[in-house]
């Protein structure tokens, strides 16, 4: 159940971001949702050896290089999807890795983990 939660978190980011920006852009609920699949199977396959490769980078920026590492799977993601998900330039994936990432963060502490707690 945790796994859809995030999965529908993250479809609402992507669609949040996308609404923001003219550089990011995504179909619909359905693109959103696929990509935010293929983001958690990326995540789960590729950004833990990507961050075992970049370990000394990410230690000297004191782990603001793990935004990168973030840009790149959602840069993978969009590739992937084709012209259902678009990314103008990287420079975009990293500032949109970064406000997904402070999203994500913010839904699961105002929202997600007190609807948890109060079923417990």
């Amino acid at each position: 159940m945790k796994w859809i939660s995030s999965i529908l978190v993250n479809s609402i980011v992507l669609i949040v971001v996308a609404g923001y920006f003219d550089s990011f852009y995504i179909e619909g609920v359905g693109a959103a949702i696929i990509a935010s699949i293929i983001l958690a199977v990326l995540n789960v396959l590729v950004k833990p050896i990507l961050v075992l490769l970049t370990l000394p980078v990410t230690i000297l920026s004191l782990g603001l290089f793990l935004f990168v590492i973030n840009a790149i799977t959602l840069w993978m993601t969009q590739a992937i999807m084709g012209a259902s998900f678009v990314i103008d330039s990287f420079g975009m994936a990293v500032w949109a890795a970064i406000i997904i990432s402070i999203l994500n963060l913010l839904i699961q502490k105002i929202i997600i983990e007190p609807m948890a707690d109060k079923k417990n």
